[in-house]
C-alpha cells in the first residue's frame, strides 16, 4: 500500500530539526519501501503491506528512541490524501490575498462535529470538513478577526497537522 506519513511539528520555528535525507534513512530502516520525503516539514512518500494504525505506532516509539522527542506520525493512504484534496475548492488558494490551510486529523477528533468545538469565528473564516481532514479559507484581512490562531490554545490542536492549501495538493499528486 502506498502511503504518506505526516509528522508533526518538526522543522518549525528552529525546533525538533529532523534533516530529510536522515528522515528517508529512518524510515528505510524501519522496513519501508520505494520512500521519499517532500520539503522540509515533516512528509515522507513510502510502501509498506502493514495498517496505517501500526505504522504510526511503530514511527512514534522509534522516533522517540532516536531523536528523544515525542513526535506524532499520522499515515494516511495516498488515496485518502487524494479524496482530500479534491474535496477543496478549486479556487482557494494560498496567496497574497487568501491564507487556506488543510489540518489533517488524527483519528481521536475525525468528526464533523470538531468545526463546533473550535474557538473559530465562521462569520470570517470558511471551514469546512472531510472525513479525514478540515480545510479553511480566510481573508488575510480578516485573519486575527477569524480567530483561527485561536487554535493553536485549543486540546485539539495537538491531535491535527496542517499543511497549506499548495503542500496538501502536492501531496496528493
Amino acid at each position: 500500500m502506498k502511503y504518506i506519513g505526516l509528522l508533526r511539528g518538526i522543522n518549525v520555528g528552529g525546533n525538533k530539526p529532523i534533516d530529510m535525507s536522515k528522515l528517508k534513512e529512518f524510515f528505510e530502516s524501519l522496513g519501508y519501501k520505494d520512500v521519499r520525503t517532500y520539503i522540509n516539514s515533516g512528509n515522507i512518500f513510502f510502501d509498506s503491506s502493514k495498517k496505517a494504525a501500526d505504522i504510526q505506532k511503530e514511527v512514534f516509539v522509534n522516533l522517540k528512541k532516536v531523536y528523544g522527542w515525542e513526535i506524532p506520525a499520522l499515515v494516511r493512504t495516498v488515496k485518502d490524501m487524494r479524496r482530500i484534496a479534491k474535496a477543496i475548492p478549486k479556487d482557494w488558494q494560498n496567496d497574497d490575498t487568501y491564507k487556506t490551510d488543510v489540518a489533517y486529523l488524527f483519528d481521536e477528533i475525525d468528526s464533523r462535529n470538531i468545526i463546533d468545538e473550535l474557538p473559530v469565528n465562521k462569520e470570517f473564516v470558511d471551514i469546512r470538513y472531510v472525513k479525514g481532514a478540515l480545510f479553511w479559507h480566510v481573508a488575510r484581512k480578516h485573519y486575527n478577526k477569524s480567530r483561527i490562531n485561536k487554535l493553536i490554545g485549543h486540546n485539539a490542536y495537538t491531535l491535527m497537522t496542517i499543511r497549506n492549501v499548495n503542500t496538501a495538493r502536492a501531496l496528493a499528486q
